[in-house]
């Protein structure tokens, strides 16, 4: 069964590995003409996205690959600087949470998949063409093809998704909130501290991945209404960032020079998709192309492993009768992706805090939090930031080849 996979980043391979796994011929093709080498930002995987990675034999490459922070400081308020272990301030534990640079994940899951499985860089569908019996896809740049089923797993603004169910803004739901990235030397020589600041309004942090030689600051900042800019305009974004963090203190003005200089740099709003379907007819959606919780805030690297891991699963238990197994895979995800909507939408409020008081009733908490045993401040951290939704999350399991 020939199943085309659009995306390279996480969901895909991933989707890619456990659909050759279960007998099935992936293809995936990916716009970009390499994977990104650039490092990009810090992702989460919890416990449940990590049991699927070591049934995929990755482990080891994942933790050999991890960002190393240790220790966080919190600059609040002006207030004495508070630190905290990292795993205190997420409420995990060492073995449930791994932190990885998102292209080094992408590289390992690649590396696990590419001889195995087709993958065309460089190309990008222009138009699926549903039949009875198979779906025609039309490429940028490549010969039409016929494949039985095509899966998006091209990220929050989805070519695949605009294709199969229309334009972004009917599924969008702007959480009220801007998010930037950026790769700036490690001038402070963190050696595995993360630095964040916050102010009302807007969250400043940076941090040095152990083996990258350089560091990332990421922005968040609050706007009520949607801010005027094009998404390719980073000129544009970077001014709007000078302007939301002006007068802020601390590093800023370094790191904002800093931006003119990025060799990587990436802005958007804080969104969150809510659909009521990612299937249609021989066309389904995974990850943040499906349901989105919200980038930064939403752990979404966590769900765009287990939902592609389920949505394979459930294409072989049905035998590849995708009438059958898109509405089980929903189904099997409808639950958690409920929830993560929620915590992202906590999220934003709680590491962007509004007001001067929410800035310090923050502070207070965390240092309720660093002065208690680490194993009871991890579980107070984890109870104030619902992180049982990514950490606690039962997911369906599958036997490695259904194919018997």
């Amino acid at each position: 069964m020939r199943i085309l996979i659009s995306g390279a980043s996480v969901a895909g391979p991933v989707l890619a590995y456990w659909l050759n796994r279960h007998g099935f011929s992936p293809t995936v093709v990916e716009r970009a003409p390499t994977l990104r080498k650039t490092g990009g930002h810090a992702v989460d995987l919890f416990r449940p996205s990590l049991q699927i990675i070591e049934r995929m034999g990755l482990r080891r490459q994942v933790l050999d690959s991890e960002v190393g922070t240790e220790r966080v400081t919190f600059l609040m308020g002006g207030a004495k600087p508070i630190r905290l272990d990292h795993h205190s301030a997420l409420g995990v534990t060492t073995d449930a949470h791994i932190e990885i640079m998102r292209d080094d994940l992408s590289e390992i899951l690649y590396q696990a998949t590419r001889d195995d499985v087709e993958y065309v860089f460089g190309d990008s569908i222009t138009s699926i063409d549903e039949g009875r019996d198979e779906v025609r896809v039309a490429f940028e740049r490549g010969s039409l093809r016929s494949f039985d089923l095509v899966i998006g797993a091209d990220g929050l603004h989805s070519n695949v998704r605009g294709m199969a169910f229309g334009e972004e803004g009917r599924f969008a739901r702007h959480l009220g909130a801007y998010v930037a990235v950026a790769t700036v030397p490690d001038y402070l020589g963190l050696s595995a501290e993360m630095i964040t600041l916050a102010v009302p309004g807007r969250m400043l942090a940076l941090y040095s991945p152990r083996h990258l030689g350089e560091a990332r600051v990421i922005f968040m900042f609050r706007s009520p209404g949607r801010l005027d800019y094009h998404y390719r305009d980073a000129a544009r974004q970077k001014e709007l960032l000078r302007e939301h963090y002006a007068g802020i203190g601390w590093e800023a003005p370094r790191l904002l020079a800093e931006l003119d200089h990025a060799p990587a740099f990436y802005f958007d709003e804080i969104t969150q998709l809510r659909m009521d379907t990612w299937s249609r007819g021989r066309v389904s959606l995974v990850g943040d192309a499906a349901y989105c919780p919200g980038p930064a805030v939403g752990a979404s690297t966590s769900m765009a492993v287990i939902g592609a891991y389920v949505l394979a699963g459930e294409l072989a238990a049905a035998g590849g009768d995708h009438t059958a197994a898109f509405p089980a895979y929903e189904r099997e995800m409808a639950d958690y992706v409920e929830k993560a909507r929620g915590y992202a939408a906590r999220m934003v409020k709680q590491v962007i805090p509004g007001t001067p008081a929410q800035v310090w009733a923050g502070a207070q908490a965390l240092r309720l939090i660093g002065g208690l045993p680490a194993r009871v401040g991890r579980a107070l951290s984890k109870r104030a930031n619902s992180m049982g939704v990514h950490d606690d999350v039962d997911v369906k399991s599958y036997p490695d080849d259904l194919r018997n």
